[in-house]
This record gives C-alpha cells, structure tokens and sequence, in this order.
C-alpha cells in the first residue's frame, strides 16, 4: 500500500465515520474516533456487502460500503452500553 492509498483509506475512514455519528444521532467522535470508526465500518460494511453480493465500486460506493458498516458498529456499540 502507498501513501497516496493510505491517505485515501483514513479519509475514507473520516468521512464514514463522521457521517455515521450524525446519521446514528451520536455527533463525531474527533478526527482520530471518526476514522477508527469508519476503518472498522469499512471493514465491516466491505464483509456485508460481499455476502449480500452487492457490488460497490469506487470512491462513492465505498464511502457508502463504509457508512454502512460504521452504522451497523455504532448500533452494536449503543446495544452494548445499554444492556
């Protein structure tokens, strides 16, 4: 992975995660919680995807692939804390 890969992947992460925080009503989590959340969900989201057999290509499909992955991390999360 280069740099210019690495740099597209964390902003990737940010954005998911952020958008994530205002869909889930949690607000942002900081620049560092916004794309540990999105990796995560990115990683989640890719997994999910793939099982569903929904292809999400480029940049778009996967700041979305992600968002959805950080969402459903988010509701597990919220599930956790309030058991």
């Amino acid at each position: 992975m280069d740099l210019t890969s690495l740099v597209i992947f964390l902003l990737i992460g940010a954005v998911a995660g952020w958008l994530a925080g205002q869909i889930m009503k949690e607000g942002g989590f900081g620049l560092i919680g916004d794309i540990i959340v999105g990796v995560i969900g990115s990683v989640i989201g890719g997994w999910l995807f793939g099982v569903l057999g929904i292809a999400a290509g480029g940049l778009i499909g996967s700041i979305i692939a992600a968002v959805v992955g950080a969402i459903i991390l988010l509701a597990i999360i919220r599930a956790i804390k309030r058991a």
